[in-house]
């Protein structure tokens, strides 16, 4: 009980030394709030509102079909503009595409030629570039079809195929963005939180005062790393009802308290990293910069930025020792795909593992810097 009440009292001590440290409050809320918000809005994978002008050198019923073809809520409506204006409109930013339809084209196309539309790209917009493209070939390819067959409808195909998109049906982005942002959060925070809590112990001249107390070094790891766990954790599952569910709209299809589970456990996880990285570093830049170089692994090769399937299976195989990539793909199962505990149950046995592996090795190295620090 002695040692209960020491992790507690502890515990205590770390939440209100988080309380005056303003700075670290203000990225923990920005993080699960704004951060969240402006991630899953501003990386919208899909085509919306793309600003598009037409030169039209042929002026024909044909190129009127085509430009009317464009419209919301992919593309603005298209405006016209001269040839003379294609390349300063281009670099002043005010369109990323540019269709220049060549004079005679109606003419070549009832002739069964096949003319060439000239479709000018700003790719400084890289993702609206590379999808708006093929929106504007089919846009384009439906449009003389159905003015040639004088009909609507596209021609008969031998094979049909039906698609059929489950979990998020409209392919909306940021129903995935917003929760993968939660799940980097988590570790940015987590390692952060842990490591900065013993930078600040340093720097400030508490850890001495520790030192003299009758207090075991898995006290202080323990109660650093359930308080600020405590912390993410609710910040988590108010940021999951107010900005993912609430401001975002986003479903979620599974249990939010076996999520949360998963969350600690992975606090749990990452957090004695960051008890690894406070260790060895000597003050706070020293500290931010050790974190770029573990964070960015954490985070790209785990699956929650691209599929790991797409990876080297060298890189498959040692990310199987990280613990975000199993909280990843937990996270998916359970808030996209409804699964339950007897589904992604040995995700939460492998976090544990990673976990209790991270932590002796924690505790190991900060054992032997207060056995220096004495």
């Amino acid at each position: 009980m002695r040692r209960l009440r020491n992790v507690y009292r502890l515990g205590i001590k770390e939440l209100w030394g988080l309380w005056h440290d303003k700075v670290l409050l203000v990225v923990i809320v920005w993080v699960f709030t704004g951060g969240i918000y402006v991630v899953a809005r501003a990386t919208s994978q899909e085509l919306h509102n793309a600003p598009i002008a037409i030169v039209d050198e042929d002026d024909s019923s044909l190129s009127v079909r085509i430009t009317q073809s464009f419209y919301g809520p992919y593309f603005k409506t298209p405006r016209r503009i001269a040839s003379y204006e294609m390349d300063p409109a281009l670099n002043a930013g005010r369109f990323i595409f540019v269709l220049d339809i060549p004079p005679d084209f109606e003419h070549d196309v009832l002739a069964g030629r096949q003319p060439d539309i000239q479709v000018n790209i700003d790719a400084t917009m890289m993702s609206q570039a590379y999808i708006g493209a093929s929106y504007i070939q089919n846009i384009i390819a439906g449009a003389v079809r159905e003015f040639v067959q004088r009909r609507r409808g596209a021609a008969a195909t031998p094979v049909e195929l039906a698609v059929r998109v489950k979990f998020n049906p409209n392919l909306t982005s940021s129903w995935f963005g917003s929760v993968m942002e939660i799940i980097n959060n988590i570790t940015l925070l987590s390692i952060l939180l842990a490591g900065a809590a013993l930078v600040r112990e340093r720097e400030r001249g508490t850890l001495e005062h520790l030192l003299v107390m009758p207090i075991a070094a898995v006290e202080i790891l323990v109660a650093k790393i359930w308080s600020m766990g405590f912390v993410v954790v609710t910040a988590v599952a108010l940021s999951l009802a107010f900005v993912v569910r609430g401001a975002l709209g986003v479903p979620l299809a599974g249990s939010v308290p076996l999520f949360l589970s998963g969350a600690l456990l992975q606090f749990y996880a990452t957090s004695c990293i960051g008890v690894f990285l406070g260790t060895i570093s000597r003050n706070m830049p020293q500290l931010g910069l050790s974190m770029i170089l573990v964070i960015l692994p954490l985070e790209i090769l785990s699956g929650s930025i691209s599929p790991r399937e797409s990876m080297p299976e060298l890189v498959q195989d040692i990310m199987q020792l990280a613990p975000t990539t199993h909280f990843v793909s937990l996270a998916q199962a359970i808030l996209y795909r409804g699964a339950g505990f007897s589904l992604v149950w040995p995700n939460f046995v492998a976090m544990a593992a990673i976990g209790a592996g991270f932590f002796l090795l924690a505790l190991a190295l900060f054992r032997r810097s207060l056995a220096k620090a004495r």
